[in-house]
């Protein structure tokens, strides 16, 4: 998809004479664009639980719960914390973004507040224990109690996407799209997202453009490459 949007947004650049945005430019834009609209999705989802819980379903909340969901599905994943012995405490994943689940031993570990955690810590009653283990966000670590859990932790969280990047070679002095390139990395939103994508970057670009105008100029692009190819 990632050759496509950046032909479109060439294509609508180039029309209304707005310069020419280099390969690393596009690529900068598109790594805003992709984590603008992978954020929206959290904000959309919410939004359309809220309105689920409203009893606003008939108004069709409902799909588009089910749908964003099935879309943050597609970045959940599961994985091992490894224990920092530094720091007492578990690093997270380089592309963590949200935590769903924490476990111990393949059981779910409750989470608490930093506010609590003193009060928690310091009863008989309350205190955590390795049948009943509790845990607090860190910064980009988690921290397990009682401290004497150091393994056997793993986690269900959703991960960035990762950063698209539109690899190239040159040709005749012009970048020519290189797929085969080590480092190469498409978009990984929906094709759905494909014209919000375009009028992102073109925004980022200082050009104003609705995602009606985008669908007519990706057409244009496919009929031009279509001849080429003839």
């Amino acid at each position: 998809m990632i050759n496509s949007v950046r032909n479109t947004v060439l294509n609508i650049i180039n029309k209304d004479n707005n310069g020419f945005i280099t390969p690393e430019e596009f690529n900068s834009f598109a790594k805003q664009a992709q984590l603008e609209l992978f954020q929206q999705y959290f904000y959309d989802f919410q939004k359309a639980k809220i309105s689920d819980m409203k009893g606003l379903e008939s108004s069709g909340y409902s799909d588009i719960t089910k749908q964003l969901d099935q879309t943050i599905d597609f970045f959940s994943k599961n994985e091992d914390l490894v224990y920092n012995s530094l720091t007492g405490q578990f690093d997270l994943p380089a592309n963590f973004f949200l935590l769903n689940v924490l476990y111990y031993n393949g059981k779910e570990v409750t989470h608490v507040d930093q506010g609590k955690l003193y009060y928690l810590l310091n009863s008989n009653l309350t205190a955590p224990t390795e049948t009943y283990p509790t845990y607090v966000m860190q910064g980009n670590q988690v921290a397990v109690y009682p401290d004497t859990i150091t393994d056997n932790i793993n986690i269900y969280y959703v991960r960035y996407p990762a950063d698209p990047k539109w690899t190239y070679t040159v040709v005749n002095g012009s970048p020519l799209f290189n797929q085969s390139a080590n480092d190469y990395q498409d978009f990984e939103l929906a094709i759905s997202d494909f014209p919000k994508l375009v009028v992102k970057i073109c925004e980022y670009a200082g050009v104003n453009i609705r995602e009606m105008d985008v669908v007519q100029a990706a057409r244009a692009e496919e009929a031009y490459t279509d001849q080429m190819q003839q």
